[in-house]
């Protein structure tokens, strides 16, 4: 795992948490996103070089609806960048890790992605992320 990618934070309400975080990190939301697949419309914030996802649920299915009904809003996960998710997710597989996926899926911010379950890593979730690189 090279650095941390971002911290993702569950919020109940996107526009309001922008101009929160925009007024709290003294900096502009640089990206909105809709990721259907997960049911959730993401913002980012850049802070020197760390990142800063804001996540609102668009489904009461979606897991970031579930974890603001079971916890409140706040951190939702931490994100590491990868150079090699398939490797990474099968180094993982052999630590005894169990991956919330089989494979890495498509997410925010032009990345592929895979979770670790949290009851392995101390309550956390863990994403693990890698660029999607276009020829």
């Amino acid at each position: 795992m090279n650095k941390i990618e971002h911290i993702g934070i569950a919020v109940k309400d996107l526009n309001t948490s922008i101009d929160l975080y925009q007024k709290l990190l003294n900096t502009d939301c640089y990206k909105t996103e809709q990721v259907t697949t997960e049911f959730v419309n993401t913002a980012f914030f850049k802070t020197g070089e760390n990142k800063v996802e804001l996540l609102q649920a668009t489904s009461p299915e979606s897991a970031i609806a579930k974890f603001i009904e079971k916890k409140g809003e706040g951190i939702h996960h931490i994100a590491f960048l990868v150079d090699d998710i398939l490797a990474e997710m099968e180094r993982l597989h052999n630590e005894g890790f169990v991956l919330l996926s089989d494979s890495p899926k498509k997410g925010a911010d032009n990345k592929m992605v895979c979770f670790v379950h949290p009851k392995d890593t101390n309550g956390v979730l863990i994403e693990i992320c890698q660029e999607i690189k276009w020829l």
